[in-house]
């Protein structure tokens, strides 16, 4: 499979160019801002993101300055709901560094992650892109909807696939497809084309965020801790298969330490292999397989060239990765 470094290369100017307006959006007058704002760029993720915006936009007409602002904004939404869920989740640390609120408490966390999607939204606003805005505002919708959602099912401990799906299309599906949308919008397709990217990206969304129940279980080198869903009693699909396809001594057992023994090391340990020998992660490889498949299906109905390849490209780095 190849680097991200190699599939970005067709457009890793526009990227480079990306970068620097991004770092200029998040500017401010507010010393504190900047410095904590520098510390978010400084461990910026792979921007796979904005490599689905540029890439959609390639393939649907052109990059354009729309397009960049569109990328601005879905990083900045993308790093807004990271910096909340990280106080949400009381977490200390975001792929090997401190988290905001690790390092400035909660408070200030809050206050930052408010302040990124405000200039989000004022980016947009500033230059009429209001397709763009109305796009990401219905994802930021639903990502709160997912969250709320996934809450509640962990409370009750809910084995309903569907509700899964529901959960996983709203909480991370729909930013990816927000990226797609708005390549598409930005470089003036018409509202066919953009609906039919939108769903391209769902796909691809659903199947990265099974690829990512599944390091729950397998490794503990992708940037969370070995069994954290566990930890957080979220009913991801493995889990979720393997209790469904269980005994009813097996599934009382295991409910009962997902509920009363989820700290411990050792019952998790025994959560996993249940898991791994009742065919848990074999039934979410081949999920996560046929939503990549839908992908593909509608991403081969637009025309053939760089901005395509590089899109399955990244739809199979995104699902195929080890870590």
């Amino acid at each position: 499979m190849l680097s991200i470094n190699e599939i970005k290369k067709p457009i890793a100017a526009e990227i480079d160019v990306f970068e620097d307006k991004f770092r200029a959006s998040m500017q401010s007058s507010v010393p504190l801002l900047d410095r904590i704002t520098h510390y978010i760029v400084k461990r910026k993720g792979k921007q796979i993101r904005p490599m689905f915006v540029f890439f959609t936009a390639s393939l649907c007409g052109g990059i354009t300055e729309a397009t960049h602002r569109g990328a601005a904004l879905v990083e900045l939404v993308h790093t807004a709901s990271l910096v909340h869920d990280d106080v949400v989740d009381n977490s200390y640390q975001r792929r090997g560094f401190f988290s905001i609120n690790a390092l400035w408490k909660n408070k200030i966390a809050v206050l930052v992650g408010d302040f990124l999607l405000t200039k989000g939204m004022l980016l947009s606003l500033e230059n009429d892109d209001f397709e763009l805005l109305k796009i990401l505002s219905n994802a930021v919708k639903q990502m709160s909807e997912g969250e709320l959602l996934q809450f509640e099912k962990a409370r009750h401990m809910n084995f309903d696939e569907g509700v899964y799906y529901e959960v996983i299309r709203q909480k991370t599906a729909s930013l990816i497809a927000s990226c797609c949308a708005c390549g598409a919008s930005s470089a003036g397709a018409d509202k066919e084309t953009v609906e039919k990217m939108r769903l391209f990206g769902e796909k691809v969304g659903i199947a990265f965020q099974i690829k990512d129940d599944m390091f729950d279980f397998g490794t503990d080198d992708v940037g969370k801790p070995l069994g954290i869903d566990i930890k957080e009693k979220k009913m991801t699909l493995p889990l979720i298969y393997s209790l469904n396809n269980a005994s009813s001594g097996d599934k009382k057992r295991i409910i009962g330490l997902v509920k009363n023994h989820n700290n411990d090391p050792k019952k998790i340990s025994q959560i996993i292999d249940f898991v791994k020998t009742t065919g848990g992660l074999q039934y979410a490889e081949s999920q996560m397989k046929q939503y990549q498949e839908d992908a593909f299906a509608i991403l081969n109905t637009m025309p053939e060239g760089e901005a395509r390849t590089g899109l399955e490209q990244l739809v199979r780095y995104t699902t195929e990765r080890k870590k």
